[in-house]
């Protein structure tokens, strides 16, 4: 990646800061250099079982920060797609990291005997336990779950992912606090999708699967149909479609009756049943998308209390349209200083395939031409289209969007500035990456990035115009002492 050799060495040079030894030989899941896991992690306590292994607490050995660690054992992995799945999935949790309702990947690490995916810890258990603890939620609880449960649907979309197994055991509470947030987790199905693409891979759980899945020709709004049902459940204790054995409950799916007659449904209020008769619609076509959802929520649920957080004060919808989770990022990116531009740049550039394949997908189906830049006009009719998302974009904003992103100028985007406006900022936060952007700067490895070295880094980038030296000097260069230190 990146078109200068010497500059993406020069990223990659220094000491490893991840604290995991390597082996040297190269794993045959994640295809890298295997690592030693237990070298950077003490592991704890079994917090589950899976299929293909176990997830345990562990203990990062120099920060003492507590995680949670995916073994998944290579031995069970026989088929290569059972390889590409893992693949993909840590991808995909690349891909949707920064959400606050997506368990976040702190790094993924393979040595001889097992693939192991080393995540945030989430404390509070599973959303299936609370449910069977309680029965039924309440219409506000069942509310508030079901905003972070379609939240999670509509980043997925809007990044090209279906997750294709939202049930309740697959959404962990961050904390045990009743105001915890939901956080979901287990992409080991999912995959990335282009517009207008279908799938025909029958995958899932039997009460969440549906119809179109089980007809073998589906789409993203599949997804929409599965949180449906968790918010039928969350709302009754009981699922919509069940029998004694799967092909019971297929039966009964495909079949599509409803029953809001049977307790507790004549006490719950018609707008709630109205939001899940739209999310089980059997033609996915006339099913609600997640920004439809969310943007209607505050009107569905409006007479529970004009206190709800889905309310606004004056008790009325939002006006405007959920950004895309890629426009967010752009904006962001946007607000940035040049130095902090520059520097991202210079992290982008050291990612692996795994932690930007989603981003370079999405470029692609952007990219229409294939010159591998983006023009105004390939952004303005490309942006709309991801994740099925149909969303409408105005003039002005496509034109921010793009001086944004166009880091030298030049008036289209190449790949690598798309990749550096579009990933998340928590990249930046990572101590290895920091260093990487630092030793770039720092051209003399002083421990100081002088203002020749900025003026050179800028230059390097067509950014080396002096007012924007001087704009960068004078916001960062807290100590009046010319250079500036660790970024």
């Amino acid at each position: 990646m990146g078109n200068n050799p010497s500059r993406r060495g020069r990223a990659d040079s220094g000491k490893n800061r991840s604290h995991l030894r390597s082996t040297g030989s190269i794993g045959r899941v994640l295809r890298r250099p295997k690592e030693d896991v237990h070298s950077a992690y003490s592991f704890g306590r079994e917090l589950g079982h899976g299929q293909f292994g176990v997830t345990s607490l562990v203990t990062h050995k120099t920060t003492g920060e507590m995680l949670a660690c995916k073994s998944i054992a290579t031995r069970k992995l026989t088929h290569a797609d059972d390889l590409e799945d893992v693949r993909r999935e840590v991808q995909i949790m690349h891909h949707l990291t920064g959400h606050r309702n997506i368990v976040e990947l702190k790094g993924a690490y393979e040595d001889r005997s097992s693939v192991y995916l080393v995540m945030e810890l989430c404390e509070g258990g599973e959303l299936f336990d609370r449910i069977i603890s309680r029965g039924h939620y309440s219409e506000r609880a069942a509310a508030s779950l079901c905003r972070e449960i379609v939240n999670v649907v509509h980043c997925c979309h809007s990044m090209g992912v279906m997750h294709r197994d939202l049930k309740p055991e697959n959404f962990l509470f961050l904390n045990t606090n009743e105001e915890s947030p939901l956080k979901a987790t287990d992409f080991g199905l999912s995959t990335f999708f282009k517009p207008g693409e279908l799938f025909k891979d029958v995958l899932g759980s039997a009460y969440y699967i549906a119809p179109e899945v089980l007809r073998k020709n589906y789409g993203p709004e599949a997804d929409i149909w599965s949180a449906g049902v968790i918010v039928y459940i969350l709302l009754a204790g009981v699922p919509p479609f069940w029998a004694d054995n799967d092909q019971g409950i297929f039966s009964a799916i495909l079949r599509g009756r409803l029953d809001f007659s049977s307790d507790p449904w004549p006490n719950i209020s018609d707008s709630a049943k109205d939001l899940v008769k739209k999310m089980l619609r059997a033609n996915p076509k006339e099913r609600l998308t997640a920004a439809e959802i969310l943007n209607s929520l505050s009107v569905t649920f409006y007479h529970i209390t004009a206190a709800h957080p889905w309310i606004r004060e004056d008790g009325e919808a939002p006006d405007s349209p959920l950004d895309l989770t890629v426009i967010t990022r752009m904006k962001q990116f946007r607000a940035m200083n040049k130095l902090k531009k520059v520097a991202l740049k210079v992290i982008a550039e050291s990612l692996s395939e795994e932690e930007i394949i989603g981003l370079k997908e999405m470029f692609k189906s952007m990219d229409t031409d294939n010159s591998g830049t983006l023009t105004v006009e390939e952004l303005r009719a490309g942006i709309p289209k991801l994740g099925n998302m149909g969303i409408k974009i105005t003039e002005s904003e496509v034109q921010q969007l793009m001086e944004a992103a166009d880091v030298d100028g030049n008036g289209s985007i190449d790949y690598m500035e798309f990749i550096t406006a579009t990933m998340h900022m928590n990249r930046m936060e990572k101590e290895d990456h920091l260093y990487k952007a630092f030793q770039y700067f720092d051209k003399d490895q002083s421990g100081y990035i002088t203002i020749e070295e900025l003026e050179q880094a800028l230059m390097d980038y067509n950014m080396g115009d002096q007012q924007t030296i001087k704009e960068i000097i004078a916001e960062v260069d807290i100590n009046h002492k010319k250079n500036l230190g660790m970024l």
